[in-house]
């Protein structure tokens, strides 16, 4: 065995420090450090860490029913999840279906909308639509309809063909003089006019990130964007995936963010604050329409794995769920969020290298650039994200880069989210740490 160890890090040069334990919103080293999860990792520990509620539950569970395959039974813990997730949630939204992740709920929903016009008699239906600089996950097909171009490079011969739009990113991409309204139309009219070059009766579905994540750093659409974008999927009969992995329940300021936007999708993959990093789990709800029609049909859903509907991951995510509410931690997000908001825009808002702070509850981004005026990115070779990152933690505070946002390939955000239990005090402590760490990298690359 080499000196690096058998496990296979991301980093193979560059293995990370080893976590001990957690403790509220602070992750502990083995060395004793302790770190401020100020990304609540990859946008995951909603509750922070070791939170003895949802110990608790995992514990009873385990002691009850650890697994059982969901070909054979199901579980009380996973249906009473999906009765609270679709009881909360608007519309038809009425079904829900477990997975082990963000990018396995992806995959879920495009073989659903697949199905679902299978078994409605337009089999024609197989293209896929999403945004340029999108992220959706990391298996084949769900990195397809992600469009961040430098995830994508190596696997490219390997994936579906999908078509990409314009992204609903108005810092570099609304016309000056455009207003919001005027910035939404032309990007849903960008959207119709791919879906009728497609071909009208080949698309099954639009898929997009309410609040992007990973690729572009907390970006919101322009207050209109997605009911004109609901309206073109409607005249065309496309289905809307609204992709929450990062930015649902809660983290927005709202269980779903979709409903800030005054729609209902079709199809939402959920994962991250689902569980809260207590137990691998994400989901797909779908419309009631959607789930009529298969079971109309052959009856049955022509996906599945192994460890669909979990019954300790669904109690884990029940457990999150129901100390969410009663501490209601949703609202406590959106003050926490604006407070962090304000004290970065007062801190950070006239440097010359920081481009934009945006971002909605306790998902913010803060967009680094090297000429604000022309918003010209740096260069990837500088690595400032990684940079960051590394200053973060030696400041013993954790935030989460976001490559590539100017193109797919260049351009540097980070984004802050931390655990939605974080006091005043500690919001305090957090973006001092943040905008020292953000200093300590810019003066490396100066």
């Amino acid at each position: 065995m080499s000196d690096r160890g058998a496990l296979i890090h991301r980093n193979l040069r560059r293995p990370p420090p080893f976590a001990a334990g957690g403790e509220g919103v602070f992750l502990i080293g083995r060395d004793g450090k302790k770190y401020l999860d100020g990304s609540s990792g990859a946008v995951v520990s909603c509750l922070g860490h070791q939170h003895p509620d949802v110990l608790a539950a995992m514990d009873a569970q385990l002691r009850k029913l650890a697994f059982a395959h969901n070909a054979f039974f199901t579980s009380e813990a996973a249906e009473t999840l999906a009765a609270k997730l679709c009881g909360a949630a608007p519309g038809n939204l009425n079904h829900a279906l477990f997975v082990s992740g963000g990018s396995e709920a992806v995959e879920a929903a495009m073989k659903i909308a697949r199905q679902f016009f299978v078994e409605r008699g337009e089999p024609k239906r197989v293209k896929f639509i999403a945004r340029r600089q999108s992220y959706h996950g990391a298996t084949l097909a769900a990195l397809s309809v992600g469009h961040h171009e430098a995830r994508r490079e190596m696997y490219r011969p390997m994936l579906l063909p999908a078509e990409a739009v314009s992204p609903a990113y108005g810092y570099r991409h609304r016309g000056e003089g455009e207003g919001e309204e005027q910035y939404a139309k032309r990007l849903a009219a960008e959207l119709a006019a791919t879906i009728e070059r497609c071909g009208a009766d080949s698309v099954a579905a639009f898929i997009a990130e309410t609040v992007s994540g990973a690729s572009l750093g907390a970006v919101t659409a322009p207050a209109a964007y997605f009911r004109e974008v609901r309206k073109v999927c409607d005249r065309y009969g496309v289905l809307l995936i609204a992709d929450e992995i990062m930015c649902g329940m809660g983290r927005c300021g709202q269980r779903f963010a979709f409903t800030i936007e005054g729609i209902v999708p079709d199809l939402v993959c959920l994962a991250k604050a689902l569980g809260g990093g207590y137990a691998p789990i994400g989901a797909v709800l779908a419309d009631g329409k959607i789930i009529d029609a298969i079971t109309n049909g052959s009856g049955m859903l022509g996906h599945g794995h192994t460890y669909l509907c979990h019954p300790l991951a669904a109690a884990a995510a029940l457990a999150v769920h129901e100390v969410v509410e009663r501490d209601s931690l949703i609202a406590r997000a959106r003050r926490r969020g604006a407070l962090l908001g304000e004290i970065f825009r007062h801190e950070l808002g006239d440097h010359p290298s920081v481009g934009d702070i945006r971002g909605r509850g306790l998902f913010i981004g803060i967009e680094l650039v090297r000429d604000k005026t022309a918003k010209q990115p740096f260069t990837p070779a500088g690595q400032l994200t990684g940079i960051v990152q590394r200053c973060a933690m030696e400041r013993g505070m954790l935030c989460y880069p976001a490559n590539g946002c100017a193109d797919g390939r260049n351009g540097d955000a980070i984004i802050i989210a931390p655990p939605y239990i974080i006091s005043e005090s500690q919001c305090g402590d957090l973006a001092a740490r943040t905008v020292a760490a953000i200093f300590d990298a810019l003066n490396t690359v100066a």
